[in-house]
């Protein structure tokens, strides 16, 4: 990945200035929460509106409701257990949520909530790979990269595109 010509811009979004970073393919390696200092992430990245258009369409989509589901192909760089964590999170359906132990159980790891939190909380490619959707066993928001208020934005527009009313044990 190193050696590969890397492409990167910022994303606008209604919930706030995001940035993204896509491979010479158009894979998405990586997805923050804030703009602010993406151009230092990967210093060998190129800045390319163009070459993550398509990223910037489908962000705009999902804000207008009308998409659920990101269609990109994904290349996260991470440890076999994260990896199987974000595929896991993958799974979680659109407007609804699970908690870190149904993680842990969906991975084969029942005991193993704690590390699905350090997995989530490492994901590369937030909002693409929907590690907001992840709450605690009681139903509270836990952390989250982009802030709590962000967490419950993106969760309560789900909710409402969806059709469904917010409630975090949906």
């Amino acid at each position: 990945m190193k050696n590969e010509k890397r492409y990167w811009a910022p994303i606008k979004s209604r919930f706030g200035n995001f940035a993204a970073w896509v491979d010479s393919e158009g894979r998405v390696l990586r997805f923050h929460l804030r703009a602010k200092g993406a151009e230092k992430v990967d210093p060998e990245a190129e800045r390319n509106e163009k070459k993550l258009a398509h990223v910037q369409r489908q962000v705009t989509e999902y804000d207008d409701g009308k998409r659920r589901h990101f269609d990109f192909e994904l290349a996260p760089d991470g440890p076999e257990f994260h990896r199987q964590v974000w595929a896991a999170l993958l799974e979680i359906p659109f407007g609804e949520t699970a908690s870190y132990g149904a993680i842990a159980r969906k991975v084969g790891q029942p005991h193993a909530a704690r590390a699905v939190g350090a997995a989530n909380g490492a994901n590369p490619i937030a909002l693409i790979v929907p590690c907001h959707r992840v709450i605690g066993s009681d139903g509270s928001l836990t952390g989250y990269g982009g802030g709590l208020p962000l967490k419950r934005a993106l969760l309560e527009h789900e909710a409402k595109v969806a059709g469904r009313p917010f409630d975090l044990f949906v």
